[in-house]
């Protein structure tokens, strides 16, 4: 096996481009697992932590980009404010030692279904930054999973960035594990409420073949307030409202029983995640006025 060390980001594309096998590294908790346990050999690894660019994060065109390198720690600390739901899917990462190592472009790299970042990336409608020595793209981050452990990247191409909108209204985060810390989902949900446009984005993770969004249901939510005048009245959500969004939130998810829990289990704990989470958020819409 080789390891390629770059220390630039040019030399890091030109190296992709000459080994188009060669898996990225970053934190290295996803892949250096798979490595441990023999899942995976692949013949190069690319070290991209000395690229100083994916480290950084910054404001454009209304936008917070996110290089593919910064950590769930620095998410926590420094975006709390901007990017709630995603730092509150950080929050449940792993150890302190994995959130500060594990990055989001490495969980988006990886595309597990059960990957905590996917759902509130989902919800808010970020956009993947994909680069190689032929220039750069975007990849609506819905679009950016093609199937189990499977992502858009071009064989030459990494991850440079996620670009995310800043919160214009409350987001949350829900995850269901075997136990309370330190475990992987065996579902997730993610919500962010968007004002501005009467809009709701939501994000499931762990219950279909690829993370994917509630589309209908946050339509239907969205809609069902404007019809109420409660965007604008910021009266109390109905709970039948809530209910019924939370029932198709479960019909938009695809799960499959594995060792962490059964397909029934799964959309039954999604309908009460999706519930409890608009209330919640839409009790934070309430509060802000």
């Amino acid at each position: 096996m080789d390891f390629l060390a770059p220390t630039t980001w040019a030399d890091a594309l030109a190296a992709k481009a000459e080994h188009p096998d060669a898996v990225p590294v970053a934190g290295g908790t996803d892949v250096m697992v798979e490595l441990n346990f023999d899942h995976r050999r692949p013949s190069v690894l690319l070290d991209l932590t000395r690229i100083p660019e994916l480290r950084a994060w910054d404001r454009a065109d209304g936008r917070i980009r996110l290089g593919a390198g910064v950590t769930y720690a620095r998410v926590i600390d420094e975006l709390a404010a901007e990017l709630p739901g995603l730092a509150m899917a950080a929050r449940t990462v792993g150890s302190p030692q994995i959130r500060n190592r594990g990055t989001v472009g490495g969980n988006l790299g990886a595309a597990s279904p059960a990957g905590d970042s996917h759902p509130p990336l989902l919800a808010s409608g970020a956009v993947v930054e994909l680069a190689s020595v032929r220039g750069t793209r975007e990849v609506p981050v819905a679009e950016f999973y093609t199937g189990v452990k499977r992502n858009a990247c071009a064989p030459d191409e990494l991850i440079a960035a996620v670009h995310v909108t800043p919160a214009g209204g409350p987001q949350q985060f829900c995850k269901i594990g075997t136990r309370n810390a330190m475990v992987i989902s065996v579902t997730a949900f993610g919500l962010a409420l968007h004002p501005a446009r009467k809009a709701v984005g939501a994000g499931i993770g762990s219950a279909a073949p690829t993370p994917r969004r509630a589309e209908a249901a946050a339509g239907y939510l969205a809609g069902e307030l404007d019809a109420a005048g409660l965007w604008d009245s910021r009266g109390a959500l109905p709970e039948g409202l809530a209910v019924e969004f939370g029932r198709r939130v479960r019909d938009a998810a695809a799960p499959i029983d594995d060792v962490r829990g059964s397909a029934a289990y799964r959309l039954h704990a999604l309908s009460v995640m999706a519930r409890r989470a608009a209330t919640w958020a839409w009790d934070d819409y309430r509060r802000a006025a």
